[in-house]
């Protein structure tokens, strides 16, 4: 998942615009309207006949595709787009359509989401594993494989040409049945995950891609009908709730429209120069192929300008299939790979749904987690801030969550084939400093264990859950059901904040602590980031410390089998590490401190 926000900032929408398939108006649609936002139609006309909706000065205009200018890998796009007051990707936040939100209180807007508080069994969970998995992991080569074996000269474009052929002759349509997860044995890898403490479990839904992980109501190309032939989602859904975990689902598929545009373009040089790639084949010519009776063009999505705003029947066909993952599998946490909720009135209405349909279907409560990025700080209130593959610089007022993953998104058997106990992946060091660094800031942590084509974890990622479940089993009470001090922590060493610098963790070690609390401010936890090799004062816990944390009656080391010896003093609390202390100590260490 090496994603950039192509989404992030493409303003604007259609709502008084002329397509082929009539007016789309900003007020409510009758049942004829409905008619024009059928994805499947729109895919299916010849390319000549659709028209896009592109910005032109001050105005927004129709045009048809000009093979001429055509552009595979453009993603500009003006921030606002003319006689349109509020849009998002490229969308207007006002839907042409109504009824979209649900019954009850919560209307597709921000103000009506500002209701929202996050459920305290997302507050207590703090840790989470995830199954990043689609078609794109048979290669076994990282992540975007789906778009980047059509750019020519890239690294996985020559390892799919050496492997599979050209992609005029096959495509990432032929890498979906391939897909087949054969030797998946799902309750054994729920089991592993639960033992290495995780408390929900996340399943990917769909990538860019444009592949369902689930048995869709709405996309022909999904996993119960090509590749595994089993709903996915379905089945981690059940398993993942026999065993108490909560249960999340990620949707990536916004981007689609973007994002496989390459698809539709051909080598400029070599052999097969001018030969189009498969993206451009159509339903039309599946008759003698193993794709019959499927569109490529709904996989791929169509060629298009590359300024061409998103269209009606692309963004109702991405609200209608996620609104059927919500109602096939009703997810506890429902996660946006994306700046803000996608493609405008879409997202603002799937989260308004979300909403209301768990005040209905769950005791008059909203017992359910949206995650998004890049969220203004006015509005983190509405939602749960999601931070990929990043880190804060301090206590955030509202809960949040950090993500990342122990490899690339998707499978890469290089980090596998790397020398030591963990190849290439991330030591489970970082992870436990990574966790421990986020719930003392008031975060939620999700780990991704990105899994092999056949449905299994490799030997090293297993090594790396293994040494996980080490240290969860002896410290996790200073984790779970915790909320944060008064200060995060202290020690000469920092993460640097923001998405991406997750990796700064590697400079934390012995000289820093983390903080946590119980909820009921009887117990401070100073997770130590490591084994001290001697004596170490904990300045914050100290009777005169800025902090004033109230006179210590008792201190634990968690997993220690010796008595701890300690003594608190107007400069700090003192302690020296017992000799053998059981879950991996060089890991961390957990004081724990008992108020007078």
């Amino acid at each position: 998942m090496h994603r950039r926000d192509f989404c992030k900032i493409l303003g604007g929408a259609t709502t008084a615009i002329v397509t082929s398939r009539g007016l789309l108006r900003s007020q409510p649609a009758g049942a004829d309207e409905y008619e024009s936002t059928n994805y499947a139609q729109f895919c299916a006309l010849p390319e000549s006949e659709r028209r896009f909706s592109v910005v032109s000065g001050d105005r927004i205009v129709t045009e048809k595709l000009d093979l001429a200018s055509w552009k595979s890998d453009t993603y500009d796009a003006p921030q606002k787009l003319p006689g349109i007051p509020d849009s998002w990707d490229g969308v207007s936040m006002k839907s042409p359509l109504v009824g979209l939100n649900g019954s009850g209180p919560y209307d597709a807007n921000w103000d009506s989401l500002l209701q929202y508080e996050a459920p305290e069994w997302y507050q207590d969970a703090k840790f989470g594993i995830w199954a990043h998995w689609s078609p794109q992991c048979v290669p076994e080569k990282g992540d975007w494989y789906a778009r980047n074996m059509y750019l020519e000269g890239s690294e996985q474009y020559k390892y799919h040409l050496e492997h599979y052929g050209h992609p005029s002759r096959f495509g990432y349509k032929d890498l979906c049945p391939q897909w087949t997860l054969l030797n998946w044995q799902p309750d054994e890898l729920i089991d592993r995950y639960k033992k290495a403490g995780a408390r929900f479990f996340f399943a990917l839904a769909n990538h860019h891609d444009g592949f369902d992980c689930w048995d869709s109501k709405y996309h022909p190309w999904n996993a119960k009908r090509i590749g595994p032939h089993r709903d996915v989602v379905g089945t981690w859904a059940k398993l993942a709730r026999d065993r108490g975990l909560r249960f999340g689902v990620t949707v990536h598929q916004a981007r689609n429209w973007w994002w496989l545009e390459p698809s539709h373009g051909a080598d400029k040089q070599g052999p097969y120069a001018g030969v189009p790639y498969d993206g451009g084949l159509t339903q039309r010519q599946s008759q003698h192929e193993w794709w019959n009776g499927f569109d490529p063009q709904m996989l791929y999505g169509p060629k298009h300008p590359a300024d061409a705003l998103p269209d009606l029947s692309y963004v109702k066909h991405f609200y209608d299939r996620t609104r059927d993952l919500i109602d096939q599998h009703d997810p506890d946490i429902l996660y946006f790979d994306n700046s803000m909720f996608p493609l405008g009135w879409a997202g603002m209405n799937i989260a308004s749904y979300f909403y209301n349909r768990s005040l209905l279907n769950r005791g008059g409560k909203v017992d359910v987690v949206t995650n998004i990025k890049n969220v203004p700080a006015h509005l983190v209130k509405g939602v749960v801030h999601d931070c990929e593959r990043g880190l804060t610089s301090e206590i955030m007022p509202y809960v949040w969550q950090s993500e990342t993953c122990i490899g690339n998104w998707h499978y890469d058997r290089a980090l596998y084939d790397q020398p030591g106990e963990f190849g290439g992946y991330l030591h489970p060091r970082d992870v436990i400093h990574w966790l421990v660094d986020t719930v003392s800031k008031n975060g939620i942590f999700v780990l991704s264990i990105p899994g092999k084509p056949d449905g299994t974890n490799d030997s090293k990622e297993i090594a790396v859950l293994d040494k996980i479940t080490a240290w969860m089993s002896v410290n996790s009470e200073a984790i779970y059901a915790t909320r944060p001090w008064k200060i995060f922590g202290e020690g000469p060493n920092m993460v640097s904040a923001g998405a991406f610098h997750g990796d700064t963790v590697a400079s934390l070690g012995a000289k820093d602590v983390r903080f946590t609390r119980t909820k009921d401010n009887r117990v401070i936890y100073a997770i130590i980031l490591g084994l001290p090799s001697q004596e170490m004062t904990i300045e914050a816990l100290g009777l005169s410390s800025k902090t004033s944390p109230g006179r210590i009656a008792k201190v634990e080391v968690l997993g220690a089998l010796q008595t701890a010896v300690w003594k608190q003093m107007e400069s700090g609390l003192t302690i020296k590490a017992p000799e053998s202390i059981t879950g991996i100590p060089e890991y961390g260490v957990t004081l724990k401190a008992y108020l007078a």
